[in-house]
């Protein structure tokens, strides 16, 4: 029984990785994509300050999926009962952890460079933009075909 029980805590996580991955790398290939483009048509600190955001995005999302899976799976293993509780609050502390960390990051990157605004802020939204993409596409795969 309990075989059964760690076989289907692998299956969830298999099925959900795929997605993941295919967004982490789609994040990837349109921040590439974009930040080529935006060296073209408006220059070299548009494409620098839409790559730094871009990759700050993408390495945050990255490690939010790692703290998200590690969640569930000691969760799995504890069961109810206040280590739950205990691993929870880790987890927002790893986020919050993470969220002073990227904007120190920012901070110290814009003290030292010249940072254009706009390309930061299209930079951090390709992670959105990829789980929007992403999503649709899966979405279009389960969704019940019309007879």
């Amino acid at each position: 029984m309990h075989e059964q029980e760690h076989d289907a805590r692998q299956g969830i996580g298999d099925g959900n990785s795929s997605i993941v991955r295919s967004v982490t790398v789609c994040g990837v290939l349109l921040v590439a994509a974009l930040a080529a483009g935006g060296y073209f048509l408006q220059g070299r600190v548009f494409a620098q300050s839409l790559l730094i955001g871009g990759l700050l995005v993408n390495g945050s999302f990255w490690l939010m999926q790692k703290d998200t899976r590690r969640l569930l799976r000691r969760a799995g293993e504890i069961g109810e009962g206040v280590g739950i509780g205990i691993e929870k609050t880790r987890f927002l502390l790893r986020s919050f952890a993470r969220l002073v960390v990227v904007g120190l990051l920012l901070f110290v990157l814009a003290s030292r460079m010249p940072i254009d605004v706009i390309g930061l802020i299209v930079g951090f939204a390709t992670v959105m933009v990829s789980v929007v993409i992403i999503g649709l596409g899966a979405g279009s795969r389960w969704s019940p075909k019309k007879a």
